[in-house]
C-alpha cells in the first residue's frame, strides 16, 4: 500500500515539474528579398596560397577563368547566408555567414547559390560543405593539394584539362552521396584518397596520366564504378566482405587482384568496401 502511495506521489511530482517547463523552439527562417553579392579576392602576396570554401548547403558551382584568386557571385535570400571573406597572409577563407546553417537540411523557399571562378595561381584548395549540389570544373587550374569534405551531397567534379602542376594529394570525404568524377588522370595527383558512406560513386580516370599514382577507395554499402581507359596500366586490389565484383573484357583477375595491361604509368588501386557492387570498366 505504501509503495502505491509513493509511486502516485512521484508521478504527481513529475507531472507538476513537466508543466513548469517551457520549450522554446527556434523560429523557422523566412526568405527575404533575393540579394546577389559580387565576390572578388585578389591573389595574396605570399609564397604559399591556400583557399578554403566553407559553403554549408545549397548550390555551389566552381570553374576556372578568374583573373584574380576568386571572382563570382553569391545569391541568397536569407541574411544569415551572406558570405564572409577572411584573409590571413596566404590563407583565404570564404564562408557562409552563420555557421548554424552549415548543415541546414532543408531549404524549402530559401536560396543559397555560389557561382565562383578560380584563378590559376598555384594553391591548396579545400571545399567544405553539408547537404548541397556541387558542380566543379577544375581543369586547367594549378592545384597542389585538393580536399573535399561534404555530407549528403550530389556532386559532379571534372578535370577536363590537365592540372598545371603536380598535385600531391587529392582527398575526398563524403557521407551518403551521389558523386561522379571525370577526367581524373588530368588531376595529376600522386595519391587519391576517397572515403564514403552509403552512396553511388563513379570514378573516371580518363585524361593524360603523366606519372604513377595510387588510388585508395573506402566505403560502406555503395555502388562503385571505376573506369580506366584500355591503354592504361592498372592494378586493383579489392578487400570486400559482401560485394559483387564486375569486370570488363580488358581486365584479368587472380583472387582479389585485377589487372589491366597497357603502356606508360600505372594506376594502383586499393579498394575496401563493406557491401555493394564494384564495377571495373574502360
Amino acid at each position: 500500500m505504501k509503495s502505491k502511495i509513493i509511486f502516485a506521489l512521484l508521478a504527481l511530482s513529475l507531472t507538476t515539474l513537466a508543466c513548469g517547463f517551457n520549450i522554446n523552439l527556434p523560429d523557422a527562417p523566412e526568405p527575404a528579398p533575393e540579394v546577389t553579392d559580387e565576390i572578388s579576392v585578389s591573389v595574396p602576396n605570399a609564397e604559399e596560397v591556400s583557399l578554403r570554401l566553407s559553403f554549408g548547403a545549397g548550390d555551389l558551382k566552381l570553374a576556372p577563368g578568374a583573373k584574380k584568386l576568386v571572382e563570382g557571385t553569391a545569391t541568397y535570400n536569407y541574411s544569415e547566408f551572406e558570405p564572409v571573406v577572411e584573409e590571413d597572409e596566404g590563407d583565404v577563407r570564404i564562408r557562409m555567414g552563420d555557421s548554424e546553417f552549415n548543415s541546414f537540411p532543408s531549404f524549402k523557399d530559401l536560396k543559397n547559390e555560389w557561382d565562383f571562378k578560380l584563378g590559376d595561381e598555384p594553391m591548396d584548395l579545400t571545399i567544405e560543405s553539408g547537404a548541397y549540389d556541387g558542380d566543379f570544373e577544375l581543369g586547367g587550374l594549378s592545384l597542389e593539394n585538393l580536399t573535399v569534405k561534404d555530407g549528403a551531397a550530389n556532386v559532379e567534379l571534372a578535370f577536363s584539362k590537365s592540372n598545371q602542376v603536380e598535385m600531391s594529394t587529392f582527398r575526398y570525404e563524403t557521407g551518403a552521396s551521389d558523386v561522379k568524377m571525370t577526367g581524373l588522370a588530368n588531376a595529376n595527383f600522386s595519391i587519391f584518397d576517397f572515403s564514403g558512406g552509403a552512396g553511388d560513386y563513379t570514378f573516371d580516370f580518363s585524361g593524360d596520366l603523366q606519372r604513377d599514382a595510387t588510388v585508395k577507395i573506402a566505403s560502406g554499402f555503395s555502388n562503385i564504378i571505376i573506369s580506366v581507359p584500355e591503354e592504361v596500366n592498372a592494378v586493383v586490389t579489392v578487400d570486400s566482405g559482401a560485394s559483387n565484383i564486375n569486370v570488363g573484357s580488358s581486365w584479368s583477375s587472380k583472387g582479389n587482384v585485377y589487372k589491366q595491361t597497357g603502356e606508360g604509368p600505372t594506376l594502383t588501386f586499393v579498394i575496401e568496401v563493406g557491401a555493394g557492387n564494384v564495377t571495373l570498366t574502360k
